[in-house]
């Protein structure tokens, strides 16, 4: 058994305008589902959606995951720039330097995310959103790997990365030292085939911890990483 990764989702103030702009800049249709709000599909192998939950928890620090997406040409990553600006980003620095060849932005609630130059061998073939690059230990990488069921397509130097077997988007994590918490942030929503209290035990055998207030109104029990990453376990659908 293993969960199917059904949204990477977005804590969100304003919901609506956070769809708006990355089903814009990713050129997704926007979609509105009973259950999950604004939750365009990625239109991405990998098969996740995008969702957009209300949150009012403020961002304190860089975040720990963010997208990076990819560019066919010097001219396409210069188009993603320009529209990612037009529909509200800001050039963000991160420490990247200013001989870097990828370009760091933020999203209107302040999300990170980079969009990175053509030619980058490792993102071959993963689509425009190339990766979900986060923060965070080799032993969180294998953790999301057996959750998942995804194999680890990089394992080096505490670095660790999964993709799916269908392909598309790849998740990697960089390693120690742990980024802290900044409340506000990206997250996991996985989807059970069957039994959500078999899998939230299977989950928790793997390393995974229950959180305080485990249960959501929603009837989705949220769960955290061994790196403290909160995520949820939705009810079956």
């Amino acid at each position: 058994m293993s969960s199917r990764l059904f949204a990477i989702s977005f804590d969100a103030h304003q919901p609506e305008r956070l769809a708006h702009f990355w089903s814009s800049v990713l050129g997704l249709e926007t979609t509105n589902d009973s259950y999950d709000g604004i939750a365009p599909m990625s239109g991405n192998d990998a098969g996740y959606r995008l969702s957009f939950r209300p949150s009012w928890t403020q961002k304190t620090g860089q975040n720990r995951l963010h997208f990076d997406l990819t560019s066919s040409s010097l001219e396409d990553q210069q188009e993603t720039v320009a529209r990612a600006l037009d529909l509200g980003a800001q050039h963000c620095d991160v420490g990247q330097g200013p001989d870097a060849s990828h370009v760091v932005l933020a999203d209107p609630e302040g999300n990170e995310f980079c969009v990175i130059e053509p030619g980058n061998d490792f993102l071959a073939d993963c689509g425009l959103i190339g990766a979900l690059a986060c923060d965070g230990s080799q032993a969180v990488g294998y953790f999301w790997s057996k959750a998942l069921g995804w194999p680890l397509v990089w394992d080096q130097d505490e670095e660790t990365a999964i993709q799916s077997p269908n392909g598309g988007t790849k998740i990697t994590w960089g390693g120690p030292p742990l980024m802290p918490d900044p409340g506000k942030d990206l997250h996991f929503d996985l989807a059970t085939n069957d039994d959500q209290q078999a899998e939230v035990d299977r989950l928790l055998s793997l390393g995974a911890k229950r959180l305080d207030s485990a249960h959501s109104g929603d009837g989705s029990v949220q769960l955290a990483d061994p790196d403290g990453n909160k995520f949820c376990v939705l009810t079956h659908r």
